[in-house]
């Protein structure tokens, strides 16, 4: 009897390895019908981001497309997912990070669809063939936008309009997440590499998407003295300000300069198409798609917008570029360890929570060879530390 349950045991065990790892059987690419779940609609930039990069690869690839806008992050986004499923859709793609439980929950339901999920961090624990994350080194692009801040700070200081110690940024974030940490501190650090001076003050609206609190935010940080604005949120409450105000301001996304002519700078943003593409063939090659994927600048994933040059510095250009190339030799790090202190002292050390647990448990050393290792183990940022330099106003969110 025992050993009829050790078989029994051992079936289930291959079988389950087999549902995991096996290649998937191809799909015509005229069969494949995509669903895109969005936490908003295109009133947010950040939604559409992603709604204009799965609409070109779409129409590039001859596919169907459904989308469901306005899905909060809760139990309606699964009710979505198996709308989509129900609608035929063989691969379903969602935007936000609240998405993450309930697209897992379908992909468990549904182990023949393809569940991708932007921004989550579970693909690589959960051991579920058909879920899968993806995010890109948007911190390259980050630092990118704020070596273009940092022009203008230094233009300012120049010209006399502002003294050193007048270099003061402001950060209007969303929520106290990983992701805006680490997007925050590498727009900051790439400023801190043309202005050493320069400092930062953030604020947070609870909220991904906000207008009025985020008009608020960037309002209160120019109050404070912040001579530049720049946002990790998805409304154009921020620039709407800063326009109004006179003050420069760095945008997230996908340009602004039709909020702020006079003001807008330039914007970082992630190209989701290079995913996107990767995933069509994989289904059509019967290929199986990573569990995380990380989208760089040479992918095409990581992407700055046109610079308003009626704004930036003289030499903004150049500037980006330098920074760019060496990003692409490998001999620039976002965060270095040489580059910033952790209440005065150089980071030498760091255990991150990358294997995401309900406790947010620390379990991997991230720091070596003189730099954070960031999205190296996951592609989800997980850069949480509070470096100098960086003031918080506030921490409620």
């Amino acid at each position: 009897m025992k050993k009829i349950v050790a078989l029994i045991l051992a079936l289930a065990l291959c079988l389950t390895c087999m549902s995991v790892f096996a290649e998937k059987a191809p799909i015509a690419q005229e069969n494949i019908k995509v669903g895109f779940i969005f936490l908003h609609d295109e009133q947010s930039t950040y939604d559409l981001n992603f709604m204009k990069a799965i609409d070109e690869v779409a129409a590039e690839k001859g596919i169907a497309l459904v989308k469901k806008v306005g899905v909060p992050e809760g139990q309606e986004c699964y009710e979505a997912a198996m709308d989509l499923v129900d609608e035929g859709c063989n691969v379903i793609f969602a935007d936000s990070f609240g998405h993450e439980p309930y697209m897992i929950q379908a992909a468990k339901e549904v182990p023949e669809v393809e569940f991708c999920h932007a921004t989550g961090t579970r693909a690589h624990t959960e051991g579920l063939s058909n879920y899968h994350n993806a995010f890109a080194a948007i911190y390259e692009g980050r630092y990118l936008a704020g070596v273009a801040a940092g022009m203008k700070i230094k233009e300012m200081i120049d010209s006399g309009k502002i003294t050193v110690d007048q270099a003061k940024m402001g950060y209007v974030g969303a929520f106290t997440y990983a992701e805006v940490i680490s997007g925050y501190t590498s727009f900051y650090l790439g400023a801190k590499s043309v202005v050493p001076e320069v400092t930062m003050e953030v604020t947070f609206t609870g909220s991904w998407y906000d207008l009025s609190a985020e008009a608020e935010g960037a309002q209160k940080l120019i109050d404070n003295g912040c001579v530049l604005i720049s946002q990790h949120a998805d409304s154009l409450g921020a620039p709407s300000t800063c326009e109004a105000a006179g003050v420069p301001n760095v945008s997230y996304n996908g340009t602004t300069i039709e909020a702020g002519p006079n003001t807008f700078i330039v914007s970082s943003r992630i190209n989701w198409a290079p995913y996107y593409r990767y995933v069509i063939d994989c289904l059509v090659n019967g290929t199986a798609i990573d569990a995380d994927y990380t989208g760089t600048i040479a992918t095409g994933s990581v992407e700055l917008s046109d610079i308003n040059t009626a704004v930036a510095a003289e030499g903004t250009a150049e500037a980006i570029e330098a920074a760019k190339a060496a990003f692409e030799a490998g001999t620039l790090k976002v965060f270095a360890t040489d580059t910033y202190t952790v209440q005065g002292a150089a980071q030498d050390s760091y255990m991150a929570d990358v294997d995401t647990d309900e406790a947010y448990t620390a379990d991997t050393e991230v720091v070596a060879d003189g730099y954070f290792h960031e999205s190296e183990y996951r592609s989800a940022p997980y850069f949480d530390v509070q470096i100098d330099g960086i003031t918080l106003l506030d921490t409620a969110f």
